[in-house]
């Protein structure tokens, strides 16, 4: 009698079959993480900005007008990708921090702080 030992090609291919779907189900869990992770780092530069604001603010007795003149004076660097915009004055500031790699949902978050006109409450990340 023939002694058959290992798979048939029936066995392989269900196995391979069974390793697609569990593959098409996690990568795109995966690259939602990434788009999270870059978002993080866009809330995590608007707060050491708000922390280098006051740190300004409490040198000099304004806000710093640019991101420039803050970086200067503060030390204060963005992560990589991210760009940003401030306009500070004398009794406040707002400050948009965005990342265009961010391939769904928000791309930008801003904060405010004193003057202008308030979307959200003093300090509070808005994101969009």
């Amino acid at each position: 009698m023939f002694n058959r030992k290992g798979f048939t090609l029936i066995e392989l291919l269900i196995v391979v079959v069974i390793i697609g779907i569990l593959a098409a189900i996690a990568i795109p869990k995966f690259a939602a993480t990434k788009d999270k992770a870059k978002l993080a780092s866009v809330k995590t530069d608007l707060r050491n900005m708000m922390t280098a604001q006051e740190a300004y603010f409490s040198d000099y007795a304004l806000y710093a007008a640019d991101f420039a003149a803050l970086a200067a004076k503060t030390n204060t660097t963005l992560s990589s990708g991210n760009t940003s915009t401030v306009v500070g004055a004398t009794n406040g500031w707002t400050a948009t921090v965005a990342n265009t790699t961010i391939s769904t949902g928000f791309t930008q978050c801003t904060v405010q702080v004193g003057a202008g006109a308030a979307s959200t409450a003093d300090g509070v990340i808005f994101c969009s």
